[in-house]
């Protein structure tokens, strides 16, 4: 199963993110979640304690790993460079193993924008197809509301496209964006997570508003995932009832897989 998790900034994405992938490491699946946002913070919603999970250095900025696989040193404005370095050592090498999970920080690229073509961009593109195409274990992307961390060529090797949307017109907005954004890529398989929910209005209202989009469940809204993240604890170990709605919505989502819809 490999998972794409996106929405609009502050939802609870990377909530969703961490329950799904403890709930599968739970069940004895190896599982590596990729930590794609530019305000990584996945490492801490799985439980890792945050002074920790800081010293973790995103493979984009490990500026000699870089050089050494692509030939140039990161920000280089150099002719050449291996557009298709060796990538396959490296989720073993440098991801972090938290509660059972195995996570990699992708990182950003910090000069010439996100879409440019340098050498850690060459890196962290071969590592995603890597990951996408060729991993056989249970894959969960954590990533921001635009999609170039996906390209044409690894968007079909996703089995899911979850969007999480709060109860608000911006927030389903987004959502349609980035429908629009997932289709040109050809992903089809876009569905919703409603997430911070205090009521049936509010998780109407979501449906409702989404008539084209299946929803698999809701995150409510609880105290106790807004104190997991004020300590540095994984949502996982802080709120059952938050572990059983995930439950639940992965569930559903291998329920669709099974029907192959």
């Amino acid at each position: 199963m490999k998972l794409a998790i996106t929405g609009k900034g502050g939802v609870g994405k990377t909530t969703v993110a961490s329950l799904l992938a403890r709930l599968y490491a739970a069940e004895g699946n190896t599982v590596l979640a990729i930590d794609a946002n530019p305000d990584a913070n996945l490492a801490s919603a799985l439980g890792l304690p945050q002074d920790e999970a800081r010293r973790i250095t995103p493979i984009a900025e490990m500026k000699d790993l870089v050089e050494e696989r692509t030939g140039a040193k990161p920000g280089a404005q150099v002719p050449f460079f291996k557009l298709n370095p060796r990538v396959d050592d490296i989720p073993d090498r440098f991801s972090a193993t938290i509660n059972g999970v195995k996570l990699l920080i992708m990182g950003t690229v910090k000069k010439g924008g996100g879409g440019c073509m340098c050498p850690e961009s060459a890196l962290l593109r071969n590592l995603m197809n890597h990951l996408l195409l060729r991993e056989s274990e249970v894959v969960i992307l954590d990533m921001d509301a635009g999609v170039e961390h996906l390209g044409r060529g690894t968007a079909h090797a996703v089995n899911a496209f979850i969007i999480v949307v709060e109860p608000g017109r911006r927030s389903i907005q987004t959502a349609e964006a980035i429908t629009s954004l997932a289709k040109d890529l050809g992903i089809k398989r876009c569905y919703v997570v409603g997430s911070k929910t205090r009521s049936d209005d509010e998780r109407r209202f979501i449906v409702e508003s989404m008539p084209d989009y299946e929803v698999l469940g809701f995150i409510n809204y609880s105290p106790k995932i807004i104190e997991a993240d004020l300590k540095g604890m994984g949502v996982f170990d802080a709120d059952p009832k938050a572990v059983e709605e995930a439950r639940r919505i992965k569930q559903r989502l291998e329920d669709i897989h099974k029907e192959g819809r």
